[in-house]
C-alpha cells in the first residue's frame, strides 16, 4: 500500500495535480442556485491539465452526468457546455432560458475539450460603472456564476479600492475632506482608477466606502472558490492633485481629460516618496483583501496623459519593482489601447511578469503591427460596446478569424488568452457568448454553423424560420465589415437635437454599415415565429431589441425628412415630419417599457436599492442619471454628454422626447422668421438629472404590444 501511495504522489507531482482532489463543492452550489433540476444528477472528479492547459470531460453513466475537470472553473465551463449543447439551456445578461427538463439528456459518447489558452479574460474598467455601478452581492453572485459557467478564469475586480485609497491617504496625513475630494461617486470610479479624473460624482459617504469594501471581500472569496483570478488595482503613480501642496514631490501635471476634467497628478517613480506611497498602498490592500493576489492593473498616461519629462523605461521598471516587492511574482496587466503601452514603457518591464490586454480587436491588430507588443504576452479581446449603449453589433466572424490568425501566426507564442472587454455587458448576448466559447476551440469556427446551436440553446428549440432570421442577422448587424467603428450604430431618437447630427456620442456613428432593408426582412422572419416561442423569455427580449433596431433605423429616414424640409424652408413639411418623428419616439418608449432589460426604471431602482441610507440613495440616483446624460463636468461644452445614452423606455418618453419637441418649436420659429432664443439642451438635461422620478413603466398588454410591433414593422 505504501508503494502504491508513493507512486500516486509521484504521478501527481509530475502532472502538477494535487493529491487532495477538489470536491468541486462550489460548482455543486452554483448548480443548486442556477439549475436546481440537475441536483443529484451531477458527478464531479478532477483530472490533470494537459500541457498546462485546462481540460474538461463530459460523459454519462446510470442516468448521471459525469464531469471531470482540472479545476472548479473548468468544471463550471463543462457544466455550461452540457447545458448548452445537450439540454439547450442558457443563462445570459439579457434573459434566461432555464426551464426544467423532465428527462435529463445523456452524453452518448464521452467528449474531452482542452482550452488552447491559459487565460479567458473578462471586463473593462468601464464595465464596472456602465453596467455594474450599483451591483449588490445578489447581482455579483449571479455575475460570478455566469463568468464561471463561461470559463472566465481572469477577471477585473477593482470594487472596494476606495477603502484602500482612504487608508493610504489617512496614513500620509491627508484630511478626511481631502480624501473624500479625491474619491469619486459610485458611477464614476472607473475613470478615477484609469487616472482620468478625481472626485467627480462625490462626495461618497463612509458608509458607502465600507459597503464596497465588504462587497469586494465577498467577491474575492467567491472568485477564489470558482478559480477565477482577480485583477486588482495596482499603484502606478496616480496621486491626488492635492499631494503637491502637502509634500515636496516630483510630479507631472497630467492636464485635462476628455470632458474637461482635471486629471490626478503622476508621481515620478524615481521620487523617494513613490516607494513610500506604494508600500503603504499595497500594505493596506493586503490588510483589506489578503496577500493571495497575483494580478494588478493600472495604466500610466492613459488616453493622452502627459509623460513629458519622464523616462518611461525607468518609470515602468520602478513601478513593477514596487509591485514585486509587495506581491512577489505578480503580473502587471496593461491595456493595449490607442498608443498605450508605449514602446519605451515596455522596454523597462520584465515581460515574464507582464500581460497586455489587446482591447480593440474588432477593428485593429496591434498584436501584429506592434510585434506582440515587443514580445510581451497578450490576450486578444474586443470592446464592441461603448457606454453600454443599446445597439445591435458585433463582428463575430472577425472574432473567430483574428483569434485563429493570432493563434497560428508568427506571434502565437505570446498569445496567452482571449477575452471580452466591453464597456457594458448588458447587450448582444450572442457576440459575448461566442467570444468566450472561442476560448475552448482549437480550430477556426464558422459562425454560420455555430449559430445553429446558439439558436437552440438561446430559445430552447429551433425551426427553419428563426434559423433563416439569424442567418440574416449574421449578414447584417453581426457581419464583419472592414470599416473602423466604435460600437454599434447609434439611434437618432437619443440625440441632442441639431440640423446635422452625425453621432449621438462624441466618438460614435449614426452610419449603418449593413443593409437595413435586409435586416428588417430578417426581423420580420424572426417575429413571424412569435407564436411558437411566446413562452420563451429570451425570445421576447430579443424580439423587442430587434424591433427597436428596426424602428431606430426608420427614425433616420424621418429625421432626414425633417432636415430636408428645413433646408427647403417648408414649415408645413417640417412640422409633419417632426410630429411623425415624435410619434416614433413614443412608440419606441412604449415598446421598450414592455421589458425590464430596456427600462430606465430598472437602472434607477438598482441605484436607489444600492444606497442604504437616504443620503446614499440620493447620491446614487444622481450618479445614475448624470452618467447616462450629461456625464460631466457641469459645463455645456463637455464632449462627454450622451456618451452613455440609453435607448430605454422612460428616458425616451421624457428627456429625449422633450428635447425634440423643443427642437421643433425652435425650428418652426426660424421658418416663420420669428425671433427665437436658442435652445439650452444642457440645462434641460441637468434639470432632468435632479428630478426624483423613478419612471415606473406602464407595460402594454400582449395584444397592445403585438399591435405596436406590427405597426413598426409594416
Amino acid at each position: 500500500m505504501k508503494v502504491k501511495k508513493l507512486v500516486l504522489v509521484l504521478i501527481c507531482i509530475v502532472f502538477g495535480f494535487s493529491l487532495k482532489a477538489q470536491s468541486f463543492k462550489t460548482v455543486k452550489e452554483l448548480a443548486d442556485r442556477r439549475i436546481p433540476w440537475l441536483v443529484g444528477k451531477l458527478n464531479f472528479s478532477q483530472i490533470p491539465k494537459e500541457e498546462g492547459k485546462d481540460v474538461f470531460e463530459l460523459s454519462s453513466k446510470n442516468g448521471l452526468i459525469y464531469i471531470a475537470a482540472t479545476d472548479a472553473n473548468s468544471a463550471s465551463a463543462a457544466l455550461n457546455w452540457y447545458l448548452k449543447y445537450y439540454c439547450y439551456r442558457n443563462i445570459s445578461h439579457m434573459g434566461d432560458n432555464m426551464e426544467p427538463l423532465k428527462k435529463i439528456p445523456i452524453v452518448d459518447k464521452k467528449i474531452r475539450i482542452v482550452s488552447p489558452y491559459r487565460f479567458r479574460y473578462a471586463l473593462n474598467y468601464c464595465t464596472i460603472n456602465y453596467t455594474m455601478s450599483f451591483y449588490t452581492w445578489k447581482d455579483w453572485e449571479r455575475e460570478l456564476d455566469w463568468m464561471a459557467l463561461n470559463g472566465v478564469n481572469l477577471m477585473l475586480a477593482p470594487v472596494g479600492v476606495e477603502a484602500v485609497w482612504q487608508n493610504t491617504m489617512a496614513r500620509l496625513g491627508f484630511t478626511q475632506k481631502e480624501i473624500f475630494d479625491f474619491i469619486p461617486g459610485p458611477a464614476f470610479s472607473a475613470w478615477w482608477l484609469m487616472g482620468n479624473m478625481e472626485g467627480w460624482g462625490g462626495p461618497v459617504s463612509q458608509n458607502m466606502i465600507d459597503q464596497q469594501a465588504l462587497l469586494e471581500k465577498k467577491i474575492l472569496k467567491r472568485m477564489k472558490e470558482l478559480d477565477i483570478q482577480p485583477v486588482m488595482q495596482g499603484f502606478y503613480g496616480m496621486v491626488p492633485t492635492s499631494l503637491k501642496n502637502k509634500e515636496k514631490v516630483n510630479i507631472i501635471d497630467q492636464g485635462k481629460w476628455a470632458g474637461g476634467f482635471t486629471r490626478p497628478d503622476f508621481l515620478l517613480p524615481t521620487d523617494p516618496y513613490f516607494e513610500k506611497i506604494s508600500g503603504i498602498y499595497y500594505s493596506e490592500m493586503k490588510k483589506l483583501y489578503g496577500s493571495d493576489l497575483h494580478f494588478f492593473g493600472g495604466d500610466p498616461f492613459h488616453e493622452g496623459g502627459n509623460s513629458k519629462g519622464a523616462d518611461l523605461t525607468v518609470c515602468a521598471r520602478e513601478i513593477q519593482k514596487q509591485m514585486q516587492l509587495s506581491f512577489p511574482s505578480s503580473t502587471w496587466i496593461l491595456q493595449g489601447w490607442q498608443e498605450n503601452p508605449s514602446t519605451k514603457l515596455l522596454a523597462g518591464l520584465d515581460k515574464s511578469k507582464t500581460l497586455i490586454i489587446e482591447l480593440f480587436g474588432e477593428n485593429t491588430a496591434n498584436w501584429e503591427t506592434r510585434k506582440a507588443y515587443d514580445g510581451t504576452p497578450f490576450i486578444w479581446c474586443n470592446v464592441s460596446n461603448f457606454g453600454d449603449k443599446v445597439s445591435l453589433y458585433g463582428k463575430m466572424q472577425r472574432f473567430a478569424d483574428e483569434v485563429y490568425r493570432a493563434k497560428t501566426g508568427s506571434y502565437n507564442t505570446f498569445l496567452s488568452g482571449i477575452g471580452i472587454i466591453p464597456e457594458g455587458i448588458h447587450n448582444n448576448s450572442v457576440a459575448i457568448d461566442f467570444m468566450l466559447e472561442l476560448g475552448w476551440h482549437k480550430e477556426k469556427v464558422d459562425t454560420k454553423e455555430w449559430i445553429k446551436n446558439y439558436v437552440k440553446y438561446r430559445y430552447g428549440k429551433s425551426n427553419d424560420t428563426i434559423l433563416a432570421a439569424w442567418q440574416g442577422f449574421l449578414e447584417t448587424i453581426y457581419s464583419s465589415p472592414s470599416i473602423n467603428q466604435e460600437g454599434g450604430s447609434e439611434s437618432i431618437f437619443c440625440a441632442r437635437p441639431g440640423v446635422n447630427v452625425q453621432s449621438i456620442s462624441s466618438w460614435g456613428t449614426r452610419k449603418r454599415n449593413y443593409d437595413v432593408a435586409k435586416f428588417a426582412d430578417a426581423v420580420k422572419l424572426f417575429v413571424a415565429a412569435s407564436k411558437e416561442f411566446e413562452e420563451s423569455e429570451t425570445y421576447q427580449v430579443d424580439k423587442i431589441d430587434l424591433v427597436r433596431q428596426v424602428n431606430a433605423n426608420k427614425g433616420d429616414i424621418i429625421y432626414q425628412n425633417m432636415i430636408d424640409a428645413i433646408n427647403k424652408k417648408d414649415a408645413v413639411a417640417f412640422e409633419t415630419a417632426s410630429k411623425q418623428f415624435q410619434k416614433m419616439i413614443v412608440q419606441q418608449n412604449d415598446l421598450l417599457n414592455c421589458n425590464p432589460h430596456f427600462s430606465l426604471h430598472t437602472w434607477l431602482k438598482q441605484a436607489t436599492d444600492f444606497g442604504t441610507t437616504p443620503q446614499d440613495k440620493e447620491l446614487a440616483l444622481r450618479n445614475a442619471k448624470e452618467q447616462i446624460t450629461i456625464w460631466g463636468p457641469y459645463d455645456p461644452t463637455t464632449n462627454l454628454h450622451d456618451y452613455a445614452f440609453k435607448e430605454w423606455g422612460g428616458i425616451l418618453g421624457s428627456l429625449y422626447l422633450d428635447r425634440w419637441k423643443l427642437f421643433e418649436k425652435e425650428q418652426l420659429g426660424h421658418l416663420k422668421s420669428q425671433t427665437i432664443t436658442p435652445s439650452n439642451y444642457f440645462e434641460m438635461e441637468r434639470k432632468w438629472t435632479t428630478e426624483k422620478d423613478l419612471f415606473v413603466p406602464h407595460v402594454l398588454t400582449n395584444e397592445e404590444q403585438n399591435s405596436l410591433i406590427n405597426a413598426i414593422l409594416n
